[in-house]
């Protein structure tokens, strides 16, 4: 009997009542078994289609082992880097005929310990984890329960364990290299908060930068707030200070910035409008993420692309080759990136000087 909507859900046993076949043969059609004619397939398909019938995946879970399911730890869904990097990991994971579970850490330890404990108790068969800057004992946790995982986007300094990132310290010496190009020979790195592995690295291309333009540390500005407000809801306390900042760079006679990455870089814009007596032709600026390849901005903006769809890819691609059987030693594979000219490198217009 055919069920209806808010009814119990439709059942092996009620599409064997309803075409008079037994529950193992209604299994091995709807599965195309080839022992069953093709006739007897197409029945039972049109009668279960008719009657509602979807597979039960916990019960293939449970004959399979395998519940071709990717848990994906994010720092949070407010951040638009986060944003894009789920849609891409969804694509590459379902053309490996993978689903996702989607969770927030909030960027905070205890949080993403208490999402693996989740993931692992639903049977994920592999963990795509963004890191924090605490994520020890997560990778401890996750190796006691000999799930395979991948960390994505940052490295943990000595944790033995898959990783798939951006070539960040490129991406940093490609963006202070396009403002040196662009003409400015005093630059500032700013960043809201130290972020684990990214920071660092980012920090070296720009330097390294620098010293081959032989630029003197004392025209090379690092300002690294205490907190990270990507992973905050409240901005306007950080937009006051970074605006402070800004007022104090343009008075020194610094003209190229390169934010942490374009949301800050979007921070920065918005900051300028409220500190008044900085204009956004004072500064060249560059980010990093290459956000606006994906998303409608205002203001165009330079970015460093950080390879979004190659980490997703490589990412999914070596967690399922650990799902199925590989015991290389841990590896670590640096996406390529590439700088991207939206103009926003300008330095102030020559008139505005006069």
């Amino acid at each position: 009997m055919t069920r209806m909507g808010g009814e119990k859900r439709v059942t092996l046993q009620d599409i064997a009542q309803e075409t008079g076949y037994s529950v193992n043969t209604v299994s091995r059609a709807l599965r195309g078994k080839n022992d069953i004619s093709p006739a007897t397939i197409e029945h039972i398909r049109r009668t279960a289609d008719r009657m509602g019938y979807s597979v039960n995946q916990i019960a293939s879970a449970l004959r399979s082992g395998r519940t071709h399911i990717f848990a994906v730890i994010l720092g949070g869904m407010t951040n638009p880097f986060y944003g894009i990097m789920a849609d891409t990991i969804q694509n590459a994971a379902r053309e490996k005929g993978y689903s996702l579970m989607i969770m927030c850490s909030r960027e905070d330890p205890e949080t993403e310990l208490s999402l693996v404990e989740q993931a692992i108790s639903r049977c994920v068969d592999g963990v795509l984890l963004f890191p924090t800057s605490g994520s020890g004992p997560t990778v401890k946790r996750l190796k006691a329960a000999r799930m395979p995982f991948v960390l994505l986007s940052r490295c943990i300094e000595g944790a033995e364990a898959d990783a798939v990132v951006a070539d960040e310290e490129e991406g940093g010496y490609l963006a202070a290299r396009h403002l040196i190009e662009a003409g400015h020979r005093k630059l500032a790195f700013i960043s809201s908060g130290d972020v684990v592995y990214s920071l660092e690295r980012r920090l070296m291309g720009f330097r390294r930068a620098c010293g081959e333009a032989g630029i003197p540390e004392n025209d090379q500005s690092v300002f690294v707030f205490s907190q990270n407000i990507t992973g905050h809801r409240e901005s306007a306390a950080w937009q006051e200070t970074l605006a402070e900042k800004l007022v104090s760079l343009k008075a020194e006679g610094f003209t190229g910035l390169f934010l942490f990455c374009d949301v800050e870089a979007w921070h920065a814009l918005s900051a300028m409008q409220r500190a008044g007596s900085v204009m956004r032709d004072d500064f060249g600026i560059v980010g990093f993420d290459n956000l606006g390849g994906f998303l409608s901005f205002p203001i165009p903006l330079c970015s460093v692309d950080c390879g979004f769809e190659d980490m997703a890819r490589a990412g999914v691609k070596l967690l399922r080759d650990r799902i199925h059987g590989d015991v290389r030693p841990p590896v670590k594979k640096v996406c390529p990136v590439r700088m991207v000219c939206r103009h926003s490198c300008s330095k102030r217009p020559v008139e505005a000087d006069k």
